[in-house]
């Protein structure tokens, strides 16, 4: 056996994870996704599920894509530099720019891409990056390959962030990064305390909104809307695989910061464009999220809801201001049982172990959706609630 191979055939964590018949990860579902879907033939409730405004299925959507390719075909078979840009991305970019009052916009064919890419290619030698020390793999992603000096603050602390701009040179060209929503623990970023300290250190601001867009602000423009300062963030990262229902992701920013990225960030350049059907999904999505604001009245309202129902039965469930509800085990192995007693008790639920949150704070995530039922979301706090008694947790 080569060292490589060798190496590799150490990590046996999956296997002895199956072996104890708790291993969690790659449940096939041969369903749609929505509230139920099916797997192995039993439906369960699904509550691990980004599909904020439900949407996944909507027939517009659906009929949307159809049309797509039978105009466009399956792919675009090239980048977007090349032969990969279609008319229907510029339509896209162009509503996506109006939307969020943005100059330009670029896609990507996945989200994960816009922030790793992004991040190397705005910041180079003698920059400085600086993150949240929780914020997304994508991100960690980006820092890690850019050649920029890179400084963390703690978790929402603006004033550790505000020590770490003292350290950079008055003159550097200074990026800050952060989640708008965190997507395990569903915490939000104190946008108005990062735009005050970037305006006065002049750093530039980039916002990740995977989890604001179409939670938050006006017909869900995301956090920054949110909080009325989206005209103040430079830099706004998103993805169409959770409200938007499709799949990629995009950035928007000043016409200057996209006519540079266009030209030189390489996973843009070098990988095949978002396809069309992926592409007329997310146009579909944008029209009914924008037109529908009952869809996120009901989001918030299952919000409400389900968080009250997990704090009267005393579960721990963090700082949470959003959909996504953290359920805190604590215990890595917990976790995974307790995952796959709710499965087997018709919750789909999804486990939390580090390096997605330190390894004290693991969790089970719970996410809600517009389309969700308070009945639905009373069954699954019963069953939750069952299981964490039984694992003494509660």
């Amino acid at each position: 056996m080569k060292p490589l191979q060798k190496k590799l055939s150490l990590y046996t964590i999956p296997q002895e994870t199956k072996a104890k018949g708790i291993y969690p990860y790659f449940t096939p579902i041969s369903s749609e996704q929505d509230t139920e879907v099916l797997v192995n033939g039993k439906k369960v409730l699904m509550f691990g599920s980004n599909s904020y405004l439900g949407l996944t299925n909507h027939p517009k959507i659906k009929e949307a894509a159809k049309e797509a390719i039978d105009k466009y075909g399956s792919g675009c078979a090239g980048s977007p530099f090349l032969n990969g840009t279609l008319d229907i991305h510029i339509r896209l970019q162009d509503e996506l720019a109006e939307f969020l009052g943005k100059d330009s916009v670029m896609l990507f064919s996945a989200g994960f891409q816009a922030n790793s890419g992004t991040i190397p290619c705005l910041m180079g030698r003698n920059d400085f990056v600086i993150y949240d020390e929780r914020d997304h793999a994508s991100i960690m992603e980006g820092k890690q390959i850019t050649f920029a000096t890179t400084y963390k603050y703690r978790h929402n602390s603006a004033e550790d962030l505000e020590r770490v701009l003292q350290r950079c040179p008055v003159d550097a060209c200074k990026l800050v990064v952060t989640d708008g929503v965190f997507s395990m623990e569903g915490d939000v970023a104190p946008i108005p305390r990062l735009v005050e300290l970037c305006n006065r250190y002049q750093a530039t601001l980039m916002v990740d909104e995977a989890h604001g867009i179409g939670v938050f602000g006006r017909e869900g423009r995301g956090t920054c809307d949110h909080f009325n300062l989206l005209p103040d963030v430079e830099v706004v990262m998103g993805t169409f695989s959770k409200s938007l229902a499709s799949v990629g992701g995009f950035v928007a920013a000043d016409k200057e910061t996209i006519n540079w990225m266009k030209h030189n960030v390489r996973p843009y350049i070098f990988t095949a464009s978002i396809s069309p059907a992926s592409t007329a999904s997310v146009l579909a999505a944008l029209h009914i999220m924008r037109s529908e604001p009952e869809r996120r009245e009901a989001l918030w309202d299952n919000t409400r809801y389900a968080m009250e129902s997990f704090r009267t039965l005393g579960f721990e469930i963090g700082n949470t201001e959003t959909p996504i509800i953290p359920l805190f085990v604590r215990d890595n192995e917990k976790t995974f049982i307790l995952t796959h007693m709710l499965f087997d008790a018709g919750v789909f639920v999804t486990p939390v172990i580090a390096p997605a949150v330190p390894s004290e704070d693991t969790l089970i995530r719970f996410a809600l959706m517009a389309t969700h039922t308070h009945r639905q979301i009373d069954a699954a706090v019963e069953k939750i609630y069952g299981c964490f008694k039984k694992l003494e947790i509660l």
